[in-house]
């Protein structure tokens, strides 16, 4: 479970980026659609096209919830692969373990998936995977282990309860929440992918750096 403090910055984090990282950011901003801070009502300077990139890349990062160091080596592996680097890297980043837990509905938020990750609740094609990064590749199957099923967490998922605070899920994962699994059926394509972020902009922040 989230502590009082992480709630709070996620809540900053997400008012100064103008998108709801968590279902009570997403209340939040609701009540004050403005940056935190005693500026945050007053309209903001034209920011510089570095601050832009920057915020950009922040608001990606942010949404999967990783490291500046795995997300710049996401984006090296997205641009040494065909096509255009932005589309491949939010793929990839999709494909990760934890973010098709959350997508599947079997957590409420990207830390809680990614907690149950590490803590050893979920099964890639029948095999433990507690590595959050994990890649997973179509055809894949994405289960919670037996053991797990039965705990409460894992029954307000069954049940669907976490449906009304996530988006729909996507069409490339087929997912059975009453037997608590899913499978990719598909590598994403980034307009199905429910984050918020312009990816060109990621890419020239990088690209400059």
């Amino acid at each position: 479970m989230a502590t009082k403090s992480q709630d709070r910055r996620k809540v900053r984090l997400s008012r100064a980026l103008g998108i709801p990282l968590t279902p009570k950011a997403a209340r939040y901003l609701e009540k004050r659609p403005y940056a935190p801070g005693e500026h945050g009502r007053t309209k903001r300077k034209q920011d510089s096209d570095y601050a832009v990139r920057l915020r950009e890349k922040q608001r990606l990062r942010e949404q999967y919830g990783i490291r500046e160091k795995q997300m710049r080596n996401t984006f090296n592996e997205a641009r040494r692969k065909d096509g255009l680097t932005g589309e491949n890297l939010v793929e990839l980043l999709e494909m990760r373990l934890d973010a098709l837990v959350l997508r599947a509905g079997f957590a409420r938020t990207t830390a809680q998936a990614r907690q149950l990750v590490v803590h050893r609740h979920i099964l890639v094609d029948g095999q433990l995977v507690d590595r959050p990064s994990f890649r997973v590749k179509p055809g894949q199957l994405i289960h919670v282990k037996a053991k797990s099923e039965g705990t409460e967490p894992f029954q307000v998922a069954a049940a669907g309860g976490h449906a009304e605070v996530l988006p729909p899920v996507p069409g490339y994962l087929e997912v059975e929440l009453d037997k608590l699994q899913a499978k990719l059926v598909r590598r994403p394509k980034r307009a199905e992918v429910p984050v918020t972020c312009e990816v060109q902009l990621v890419v020239e922040y990088y690209a400059a750096r």
